[in-house]
């Protein structure tokens, strides 16, 4: 009889690897956090690039790099306007101009900008979370506890509960059950980690509404990996983690949860949680 956990050993260990680190450079500051940013998105747009069969090393493929590197970089000197409009130009001109060359695995210049917004929104949102000051640390940790709960829940609930698939056509694995488990998990955990690092003026419904939106969106970016993947005929996105994948595949959800609380710490305004 198979296991209903035939993967389990895989996500540990991608865990064991990517968790300590990032939660080091969370509580370390801006810079520590930059730098980890900086290494993230060279690879996620490596591994990007391979993806579309591009290389990294001749033009289209190197722009894309450069790109979400060079916006990092304006976005850590606060120039945020200039790194969104980076990011849009560069998408602009790969899309009109960035053929593929005559390599056989080579997809349209489309799919290659698109992985400049992807990755480089992304970049900027988590450098542009953690350069708060007053609320960057406990703002970031909410987002990673809450996407990783996600994750784990829906992972946990799925095998154990199975039922109806989600979407069987993207994804054959996820099941309603699994998103329900992520959601109801990342609310919990959500709340719990609300109550911990600023429990003074807490709102219940208001974090379990933030909570929410960043579980659904993170499971979108997971069922997005998923369809690409299959789009794009490959298991992972890449080996450079050994027996379990790449960064696109470990990062899936942040990718798409992290322009979003960008976007709600922006309104909230500098020094206030997200869950505030």
């Amino acid at each position: 009889m198979p296991s209903r956990w035939p993967d389990l050993r895989k996500r540990a260990v991608s865990a064991a690897l990517l968790v300590p680190a990032a939660i080091l450079c969370i509580w370390l500051g801006a810079e520590a956090w930059a730098a980890l940013m900086a290494a993230a998105v060279a690879l996620l747009a490596w591994e990007w690039v391979r993806l579309c069969g591009f290389s990294t090393r001749r033009p289209p493929g190197l722009a894309v790099p450069i790109l979400v590197l060079a916006a990092g970089t304006l976005a850590v000197e606060h120039a945020w306007a200039w790194a969104m409009a980076l990011l849009l130009a560069g998408f602009a001109v790969l899309f009109a101009f960035g053929r593929p060359p005559d390599e056989p695995r080579a997809r349209s210049g489309a799919w290659l900008a698109f992985g400049v917004l992807y990755i480089g929104l992304a970049g900027i949102a988590l450098i542009y979370l953690r350069g708060d000051t007053a609320a960057g640390r406990g703002n970031v940790l909410f987002l990673f506890l809450v996407v990783w709960a996600s994750d784990i829940g829906a992972y946990l609930a799925g095998r154990r509960f199975g039922g109806p698939k989600l979407a069987p056509a993207v994804s054959p694995n996820k099941t309603w059950s699994g998103a329900i488990g992520g959601l109801v998990s990342a609310v919990v955990v959500g709340l719990l980690a609300a109550a911990v690092m600023a429990p003074e003026g807490l709102v219940l419904g208001r974090v379990v509404l933030v909570a929410a939106i960043l579980a659904v969106l993170a499971q979108l970016g997971d069922l997005f990996e998923s369809w690409l993947k299959r789009r794009f005929n490959v298991k992972d996105s890449s080996a450079l983690i050994p027996g379990h994948g790449g960064l696109l595949d470990r990062l899936d959800a942040i990718l798409a949860a992290a322009p979003a609380a960008a976007l709600l710490a922006a309104l909230l305004g500098a020094g206030r949680s997200l869950w505030h």
